[in-house]
């Protein structure tokens, strides 16, 4: 079975950096394309890690490219109105002929994105349950069909269009390993998309999603096993796990250490990338989107590498 690499696009460290002109980020996904990549992936933020708002920036790597899907890794869908949504989502679907992966999450509690949630009128505990049923509504006004709805939102007879080109609307992959996480994976999403923390722990947790499924009476092929994971390769052990050190510091304001316990990390040579990369495709990842810390360009032809030596 082959197995699919995405590449996401640096949008944070962009603006983090003072370099928050699109253009690089564009050549970049183009490059991604041309090196074979199946994937390119945005980030989403609005206050708490300022960057690139993701379904704009999207549409226009779907301009710059033909092939590659267009992904969200991830999404907060509660910070945005879903009909909004829904119409954004399908004109960008439209655009790339079929192209978007929604991976959505519910964020992380910590002060600066509860702040961003105050800040655009969501409350923060009420979250998991406008994610769903923003989701929801997305896919009843993806029909096409006219549409009434009474819950968090008021519809009647609401008619979207156009509809995205995807039939039903793009897949939704849930992020998140908590075990309420893993129940709605399994439950209600087209794909299961989590960043760690290790291969072993990433087996176990996707055999729960699998059982959810069969719970909710869905074959367990129908969840699409994906994982999130943060790279650096340098032949330099120690030189590869400073920069990873740093990038983590300065992504998250936190300890690195305290990170890498949450969020799965390799920094060292391209042979135990390869070898680190593997054990998630044994323990049965078909997706597999990569964060790279550190030179972009000279990163993504080592990865192109390393992919030829990922067996399924």
């Amino acid at each position: 079975m082959t197995v699919r690499i995405g590449y996401l696009l640096p949008t944070r460290e962009s603006v983090m950096e003072g370099r928050p002109e699109a253009e690089p980020l564009l050549n970049l996904a183009e490059r991604a394309e041309k090196l074979g990549y199946d994937s390119v992936w945005v980030g989403d933020s609005v206050l708490a890690r300022p960057r690139h708002e993701p379904i704009t920036l999207l549409a226009g790597v779907a301009g710059r490219t033909k092939r590659v899907k267009l992904g969200t890794a991830v999404l907060l869908p509660a910070l945005r109105n879903p009909v909004l949504l829904a119409h954004q989502v399908a004109t960008l679907d439209q655009v790339s002929a079929g192209r978007v992966i929604l991976g959505v999450g519910i964020a992380t509690d910590v002060p600066n994105i509860r702040a961003e949630f105050r800040a655009v009128g969501v409350p923060f505990e009420k979250r998991v349950g406008t994610l769903m049923e923003g989701m929801r509504l997305c896919k009843a006004l993806w029909s096409g069909k006219p549409v009434d709805w009474d819950g968090r939102w008021h519809i009647e007879k609401g008619v979207l269009g156009p509809v995205p080109h995807q039939p039903g609307g793009p897949p939704f992959w849930c992020a998140g390993s908590v075990p309420a996480a893993l129940e709605r994976a399994g439950k209600h999403f087209d794909g299961w998309f989590p960043n760690g923390p290790d291969a072993k722990v990433w087996a176990e947790q996707w055999r729960q999603v699998q059982a959810h499924a069969r719970e909710a009476g869905r074959q367990p092929d129908a969840v699409e096993p994906a994982v999130y994971l943060t790279l650096t390769v340098d032949e330099n052990a120690a030189t590869a796990d400073e920069r990873m050190n740093n990038f983590l510091a300065g992504y998250y304001g936190r300890r690195p250490d305290v990170m890498k316990k949450h969020q799965a990390c390799f920094a060292g040579p391209a042979g135990a990338a390869a070898e680190w990369l593997n054990s998630f495709v044994q323990a049965g990842a078909r997706s597999i989107v990569l964060r790279i810390a550190g030179d972009h360009q000279r990163q993504l032809e080592i990865f192109a590498k390393i992919r030829e030596q990922l067996t399924a």
